[in-house]
Parts: structure tokens; C-alpha cells; sequence
């Protein structure tokens, strides 16, 4: 394949779109609507459960194929393949990038290294499935015999805000004899909270790290593993009560967990985008094997859509175009998610890990600077919470906040007119975004000329409608993989690698330095900048021993 230009905005497609960003940008949402009423049939897609309208953005239809020109002259196509095929895209981490085959459902062989990975796959799913069908059944039975009644996931990243936010999602599938709690922090009250009110011989506790050595996971860890030694006055008790998620077997067994118990995932899975790999067993434990399924269900249909689909149909491309032109055009720094729907509340954290990792780079593929801006800060809450909060900024601020607005025809949860009441903030928050109301209306109204000043509305404030039928396993993987499929479009556009994390690193190994110096108490000889040294002695002199 041909590489990509280093800079793309220095290319032909980039340079039109600058000079149609200064054409269009006068001109307001109303008047696009005026002048075109298809305008809202014109920029609709349907595909994968969702009906997506992307016709309250700033754009027209020659922004659009503006865009989709700069998606091909950056070989878009080429490069989704060689991500489904198995090429080691990860550059500077030598890897294949296959979260897709983790839901392959189709089962469609997929190599790496001249290996169908399709067969290790399916044997780590089954050993999870057969696992997590004891815990569901009460076949598997604690340490003095009791049934598992509450399973503790540790994790950290994308080993806990996948699971997480799926099982938050999905609580209304889920068995609430068998709960779920998730542990990240490596603040002890994360945990202490977590597992205070549990009986030990009820609780099993499933580590997740991949390689057994992360700081916070395995602090978290020991530490349950005491508490359950202690509660149950035998160190035996740890091969009834802990499940590992990792590639480290040598580690995994110096801790006392049962090999046979733990479940494997590949260097070819981004901790990001691993949920439905080994990460996910909380959930299949859960929910159980066919909502995990019907889950994997979804993903996998919009990697096919993602795939097959032309670029100008394909709904994670066109969020991604729309990305790339608020970012870089309206030169816009967040993007707003707004599910309204209570189930949806950790997904906009998980998003943020899924794109800030990501695109969150300032070094382009051929180790250079990059001339323009890339990941944008992402955000958000569910509705109609964020309503009184925050949206004051983005309906009268000075920002431009570009939105994704997420919700649901039909409710879980029923209550009287609870989910029309929802819905009709849903829809009147991007009516209002867009439109506005203007001085002319406010003085039909009688409002004071004085107050006028304060109660005007400009509109032209950019979102996307995503709406599904119901919240289900299929429209919670096919949402997910929009978002995932879209992030790798504009690291693709941007020229950077969105599967590696470097970012990450400095931190962890100055904290090693500084933890030794903060168990020594040694206040004298810190070799850290002024700053630094007068906090950590600040620290340490203040510290209660």
C-alpha cells in the first residue's frame, strides 16, 4: 500500500476544505434548513439497529464530499483492511490490532503470524462460558461451601471501564441474585468501600491484568486476597475465591489462583478495546453467556458495516469526517456525550479512554511533530442531568461544543410518563442547540427590553442524533464499535498510531522512584525539581505515622 502523506494539511483536499470552511461558516443552521427541505432525509443513516442524523452539523453536502475526498486520499479503505486482516499496524509496539476478532461471530478465520486466531478465541470463550455457568448455577462453591453471590473485578483502564460501563448498561439483563462491583483506584477506599459490606465466603474476586504486574490492580489485589485469607483463616481459600485475567501464568500461580481458572488474551487486544475478550468474563458471569453473545452480536455488526460499507454510507466514517471538521476547521478542543438514558452513565468515561488513548498524540507515524490539532477532550453525562449543569455553556457560552446526543424509543425501566418526559428534553436540547430563539420572539413575548440581552439564543450549536430502539445487548455492542471504528478513522486521517499509549509510561516509572523515597521517610538528598521535593517533604512531614 502507498503511505500516507506525512502532512495532510498540506494536501489539495485539505487546502478546499479550508476555503469551504470560510465559505460556510457565515451561514446558519436555519438558513441550511430553509434552503434544502431534505436537508434532514439528506443526512440520515440507518444501519445496525440506529438511526443517525447528522443533519443539525454545521455542513453541507459539499462539506461532506469535501470530506470524504480527504478520507480517500489518505487510502481510508486500504488502511481499514490491513486493520481486519491482521497487519501489524500497531508500528511501534510491532502488534496486530484484533479487537474485531474477539467478536467475529461469524467465525470468518482471521491470522496473525500465519495463525487462524479464530481457534484460541473460541477456546478461551468456551473455557469462560463453562466457568461463569458454574458461578451461575451455584455449582462452583466458595471455600466453606457457600454459593458466589457477589463478584469483585479488579482491574484498571480498559480492564475495568469496559466491563464496568457494559454492566451498568446492562443491568436490567442481568441476574441480581449474582452482583457485580468493580474496583480500579488504587486509593485503598476504592476497595475498603467495595467489599466492607460483603461476606467473604460469598465474593469472588477476578483480577484482570495482563501481564500480573500492574502496580494498581496488584496492590488492589493482595489486598483483597488478605482480607479473604483473613475472613476465612486459610490461605486455600484463595483457589475458591479468585479468578485471573491474564498471559502470566508463572505470576498467576505465585499468587495461589488455580491456572485452570485463569483465562488468557493476546498483545494483539488494546486494554481499551478488550471487553469482549477475557475482560469481559464479570459479565459473562453476570449476565450470562447469551447476552455476552448478543453483545458480541452487535459489535460484530458494525465491524461488517464498518468494512463493506462505501465510505459515503458508513456511519463510524462520517462521525469520524464530522470529528475531523469540528477539530480542525472550527478548531473546536471537546465533543460532548449525552446519553439520556441512566444505564448509559459511565459511557462517556469510557469513551474517554477510547479516543483520549488513542488520538490523544502530538507525534505523526514518521516520528514528527504533527502541524495541527488531533484528539479532541472528550466528555459528557447522561441526560437530563447534564441539563442542569452544564449546558448553559454550551447553549450561550463562547465555546462551540460539537454534541452526541444518545437515546432510546422504547424504556427498560417504566414508570408513568417518566421516558416521554425524558425524550422530549432528548429531542427539545438539540432543537434549541440548533435554532436558538432570537430577539424578535422575546419581544412577542413582552419580555422587558432590559432582560432581552440575556434570553437570546443564537443557535447554530452542532449535534449528531443517535437513536435506537431499546437499549439492548446488540445496540450497546453496535454503539461501542461506532465509536471504536470512528476513532481509528481520524488517527488514520491524522496520520498518527491510535493503538499504542506512550503517554502513560512516564508517570508509572517516576511514581516508582518517589514511593521508595516516600516508604523511607527520607526528607533530605530528593533529587526531583523544586517543586517536587518541597511537596513530597510538605508531605512527609505532615504525615501521621
Amino acid at each position: 500500500m502507498e503511505k500516507p502523506m506525512t502532512d495532510v494539511s498540506q494536501s489539495q483536499e485539505w487546502l478546499l476544505l479550508a476555503e469551504h470552511f470560510e465559505q460556510i461558516r457565515p451561514i446558519h443552521l436555519k438558513q441550511h434548513f430553509e434552503e434544502d427541505p431534505t436537508r434532514a432525509e439528506s443526512f440520515t443513516f440507518e444501519d445496525c439497529g440506529w438511526y443517525v442524523d447528522l443533519s443539525k452539523n454545521l455542513m453541507d453536502s459539499t462539506t461532506l464530499k469535501l470530506l470524504l475526498d480527504l478520507a480517500k486520499a489518505c487510502k481510508l479503505s486500504d488502511a481499514i483492511e490491513e486493520m481486519f486482516s491482521g497487519q501489524k499496524i500497531n508500528k511501534t509496539e510491532n502488534r496486530a490490532v484484533l479487537h474485531t476478532a474477539l467478536r467475529n461471530c461469524s467465525n470468518t478465520p482471521v491470522f496473525v503470524d500465519g495463525e487462524d486466531v479464530m481457534s484460541l478465541i473460541n477456546s478461551v470463550i468456551s473455557r469462560m462460558e463453562k466457568v461463569a455457568e458454574r458461578i451461575r448455577s451455584g455449582k462452583w462453591r466458595g471455600y466453606t461451601g457457600e454459593k458466589i453471590k457477589t463478584v469483585v473485578n479488579i482491574g484498571i483502564g480498559g480492564s475495568d471501564l469496559g466491563p464496568c460501563m457494559v454492566y451498568e448498561a446492562l443491568k436490567h439483563y442481568s441476574d441480581r441474585s449474582l452482583e457485580a462491583r468493580y474496583v480500579s483506584n488504587v486509593d485503598a477506599a476504592h476497595l475498603i468501600e467495595q467489599i466492607s459490606d460483603l461476606d467473604a465466603a460469598e465474593t469472588l474476586f477476578v483480577v484482570a491484568s495482563k501481564t500480573f504486574t500492574t502496580q494498581e490492580t496488584m496492590t488492589n489485589a493482595a489486598t483483597a486476597r488478605k482480607w479473604l485469607t483473613d475472613q476465612l483463616g486459610s490461605e486455600d481459600a484463595v483457589r475458591n475465591h479468585f479468578i485471573a485475567l491474564s498471559s502470566n501464568r508463572e505470576k498467576v500461580v505465585e499468587f495461589g489462583i488455580d491456572p485452570a481458572n485463569m483465562f488468557e488474551f493476546w498483545n494483539w487486544v488494546g486494554g481499551r478495546y478488550s471487553l469482549t475478550s477475557a475482560i469481559g468474563f464479570s459479565l459473562l458471569a453476570t449476565l450470562g453467556k447469551d447476552i455476552f453473545k448478543r453483545l458480541r452480536e452487535g459489535f460484530h455488526s458494525v465491524d461488517l458495516h464498518f468494512r463493506n460499507s462505501p465510505l459515503e454510507r458508513n456511519i463510524p466514517v462520517l462521525m469520524a469526517l464530522m470529528g475531523i471538521w469540528y477539530n480542525n476547521f472550527f478548531r473546536t478542543q471537546t465533543y460532548a456525550i449525552l446519553p439520556y438514558s441512566q444505564y448509559l452513565h459511565r459511557l462517556p468515561a469510557y469513551l474517554q479512554q477510547t479516543d483520549m488513548e488513542s488520538n490523544g498524540k502530538s507525534i505523526d507515524r514518521s516520528g514528527q511533530p504533527v502541524p495541527f490539532d488531533t484528539g479532541p477532550v472528550i466528555w459528557g453525562e447522561p441526560g437530563t442531568n447534564g441539563q442542569h449543569a452544564f449546558y448553559q455553556l454550551i447553549h450561550q457560552g463562547t465555546k462551540l461544543v460539537p454534541c452526541d446526543f444518545i437515546g432510546f424509543i422504547n424504556p427498560l425501566a417504566k414508570s408513568g410518563d417518566h421516558h416521554e418526559k425524558l425524550m422530549a428534553n432528548f429531542f427539545a436540547q438539540q432543537e434549541a442547540l440548533a435554532f436558538g430563539k432570537e430577539r424578535s420572539i422575546l419581544e412577542e413575548e413582552g419580555i422587558a427590553e432590559d432582560q432581552i440581552p440575556f434570553r437570546v439564543f443564537t443557535g447554530n450549536r452542532p449535534s449528531t442524533c443517535l437513536l435506537a430502539e431499546k437499549l439492548t445487548p446488540e445496540s450497546l455492542g453496535s454503539l461501542i464499535a461506532f465509536y471504536e471504528h470512528k476513532v481509528f478513522v481520524q488517527g488514520v486521517i491524522w496520520n498518527i498510531y491510535s493503538f499504542d499509549q506512550w503517554g502513560v509510561e512516564l508517570g508509572k516509572q517516576l511514581s516508582i522512584k518517589i514511593l521508595d523515597e516516600l516508604k523511607e521517610g527520607e526528607r533530605d538528598g530528593l533529587k526531583h525539581d523544586g517543586s517536587t521535593n518541597a511537596q513530597i517533604r510538605h508531605y512527609l512531614t505532615n504525615k501521621i505515622r
